[in-house]
């Protein structure tokens, strides 16, 4: 098995069954906890639901992806070891695992907001997502002032 997740490892998603979004379903499994399909997926279409009312948008799928958009993230730092000193080495972030990150960044911050149910919470950080604050937003802006802060290091990514 190779350590890295080749295009011919990926599974194919089916699509959720109220939008037939790829996004949405994944949302939906990174929400799940043990094996719970049905309630993660009640709790995610309640929570757009309740993000478009609060945002007086007519279309929940529209909010959740520019809600994505905002929270992706188009570069990390990983750590590399270069004459006996580590050095934190910006990289841009492929399209999948950007969304990976974006997904966790959402659904790690939903779950740390405390006082009420978890699609009530999952709305609030999509509509916090969608307004460019809350902490999945704030977890890509230092994602990102790390990258720019470490660009000094870029030189050491391509030896």
């Amino acid at each position: 098995m190779p350590r890295k997740v080749t295009k011919k490892l990926q599974r194919q998603l089916q699509p959720d069954r109220k939008y037939q979004s790829t996004l949405v379903q994944r949302l939906i499994n990174k929400s799940m906890l043990d094996g719970k399909k049905l309630v993660a997926e009640r709790a995610v279409y309640s929570a757009l639901e309740i993000a478009s009312k609060k945002l007086s948008s007519e279309e929940p799928l529209e909010v959740f992806e520019k809600a994505l958009k905002n929270i992706t993230p188009s570069f990390e730092v990983k750590s590399r070891r270069v004459g006996g000193a580590n050095y934190q080495i910006p990289f841009p972030v492929a399209g999948h695992r950007a969304h990976h990150y974006a997904f966790m960044w959402l659904v790690e911050s939903a779950r740390a907001r405390g006082g009420m149910p978890y699609n009530e919470r999952l709305a609030a950080e999509i509509v916090d997502a969608y307004n460019e604050a809350g902490a999945a937003f704030k977890k890509k802006e230092d994602t990102h002032r790390m990258a720019e802060a470490n660009r000094a290091f870029a030189h050491f990514a391509r030896s």
